[in-house]
């Protein structure tokens, strides 16, 4: 059997811009709600320079990945999961190798937030799990209209999103690496979605995107 070759997009595109125009279309309140965290966040900050430095330890966030494969390939490992949830640790954590290489004019924002990402040890019934749902599809490829977040639609429904962060790996057609909705859109579409071979840094993850950096702040705040 001839060694799998993934697809790699010839160029890099991130579906959040359009996802986040068809929530404003679809749920006109999204706007207003999106608005009002603006204010609030601005707000937020406005206190947190006002305040000591906080010494508390790291804020951990339990994250589910939801594996939705049409064949063997796509059905990624546990280890490259975890080379994800590791890079995006790295990347919060300001423990990049190559954070030497922040232009000047940004270095003085590099700092470790105090956020930890682990796989979720306990399912919303309270069951052990690994942190990682696997869901075989019959769809080919998925887009930015939320198919792969619905069982309806070949995908899975998330967990709790007040709960867990929601991540869902699989295979995106028209040379999507991946999307996320920002906050304030409906519960059940809250997440990430990430082309399967444009996550973590082993297994099937392929070059230039195989370092973990598709999880960027942007997808994931």
């Amino acid at each position: 059997m001839p060694k799998y070759k993934p697809k790699v997009p010839s160029h890099r595109m991130c579906g959040t811009s359009e996802a986040h125009q068809r929530l404003c279309e679809e749920h006109p309140e999204f706007r207003i709600a999106r608005g009002k965290l603006h204010a609030a966040t601005e707000q937020m900050i406005r206190i947190g320079r006002a305040m000591p430095t906080a010494k508390a330890g790291p804020i951990t966030i339990p994250v589910v990945v939801h594996v939705v494969y049409n064949n063997a390939s796509e059905n990624i490992s546990v280890a490259q999961v975890d080379s994800q949830i590791k890079a995006l640790n790295r990347d919060y954590q300001a423990k990049n190798t190559d954070k030497s290489k922040v232009p000047v004019v940004w270095n003085g924002l590099v700092a470790d937030v105090k956020i930890k990402f682990e796989l979720a040890t306990k399912d919303p019934k309270g069951n052990s799990t690994d942190g990682i749902t696997r869901t075989k599809t019959a769809e080919t490829s998925f887009g930015t209209d939320d198919g792969v977040k619905s069982s309806a639609t070949g995908g899975i429904d998330a967990w709790p999103t007040d709960k867990y962060l929601n991540i869902w790996v699989c295979n995106l057609g028209e040379g999507l690496l991946g999307y996320a909705q920002f906050p304030g859109g409906p519960a059940a579409t809250d997440g990430v979605v990430i082309l399967n071979i444009g996550f973590g840094t082993v297994g099937t993850a392929a070059a230039p995107y195989n370092l973990g950096g598709t999880t960027c702040l942007l997808y994931t705040s």
